[in-house]
């Protein structure tokens, strides 16, 4: 079995941490909440949920699947964007 590569322990002193104060926190470099930052938020309750992905079995050209694999991380991600992108196009057209 091989050896993960990364380590789950965390390397943060969490005792220190839970010590620090609140006013010992440097905030220098978070931006400032303004008001229109929150008018602009939006809350995900009661919008359409996205969708979920489903796991399938398919049968691609091994150039083509290697072709994507090559392009780096995420090639399923990509591969799903161009199949959206097709589907998309095709009911815009068809109506």
């Amino acid at each position: 079995m091989k050896k993960s590569a990364t380590s789950r322990k965390s390397r943060t002193d969490w005792k220190r941490v839970d010590a620090l104060k609140d006013d010992r926190i440097d905030f220098s470099d978070t931006p400032k909440l303004t008001p229109e930052m929150f008018a602009r938020a939006v809350l995900r309750r009661g919008l359409k949920l996205v969708p979920r992905k489903e796991q399938l079995t398919i049968r691609v050209d091994s150039d083509v699947l290697e072709w994507y694999k090559q392009q780096g991380p995420r090639y399923q991600t990509r591969i799903n964007a161009l199949l959206r992108a097709y589907m998309q196009e095709r009911l815009r057209t068809s109506v």
